[in-house]
């Protein structure tokens, strides 16, 4: 009994130390918004530069592998009840994963990928269904943890923000 009593403290006291830790390690954060009464949602992992720059992490990226899953842990999921404009290209309703493709000259592309719920370094560009352009700026305030955004506009225009750092990465979208 006694032995019992023991470890059953033991693991209490391990839990109660391992839970603020597991709790950051898997933070996921949330936006969503309404558009023509269907929902748009965006479920992602916030990793922190932890003093680093962005630059300083986007330069660990191999060339060979230019695409950011837009978080941390699993892949960041991409939920839409409409189709989806974003110019001249339409997402179907449905669920994807979310990424971001460096390209050359600090040109981005947001990729919506019909695979989703997998790790978030498992990329497969033969199941990418739309790429849509992201425009680059910088702003004065940095933010340490990822942070994305979707913001309404009207009641059938929507707008999409990732920042980490300075670096913001955006684009604007409308229900079909």
């Amino acid at each position: 009994m006694k032995r019992l009593l023991t470890a059953s403290l033991g693991l209490v006291a391990l839990l109660t130390i391992s839970m603020p830790l597991l709790a950051q390690h898997e933070a996921r954060a949330k936006t969503e918004i309404t558009l023509k009464g269907k929902t748009v949602s965006i479920a992602y992992g916030r990793p922190s530069l932890h003093g680093r720059t962005i630059e300083q992490m986007l330069a660990m990226k191999s060339p060979t592998a230019p695409f950011w899953r837009l978080g941390a842990n699993q892949s960041t999921t991409f939920v839409t009840s409409v189709p989806l404009e974003f110019g001249s290209k339409t997402v179907p309703s449905g669920t994807y994963s979310l990424w971001a493709e460096m390209l050359p000259h600090n040109k981005w592309d947001m990729v919506f990928n019909t695979q989703h719920g997998q790790w978030g370094t498992s990329h497969n560009p033969k199941l990418d269904l739309v790429k849509v352009p992201l425009h680059e700026s910088k702003t004065g305030k940095s933010v340490d943890l990822v942070t994305i955004k979707l913001v309404k506009h009207g009641m059938d225009s929507g707008h999409f923000s990732v920042q980490w750092g300075d670096l913001v990465l955006e684009t604007s979208f409308k229900a079909k």
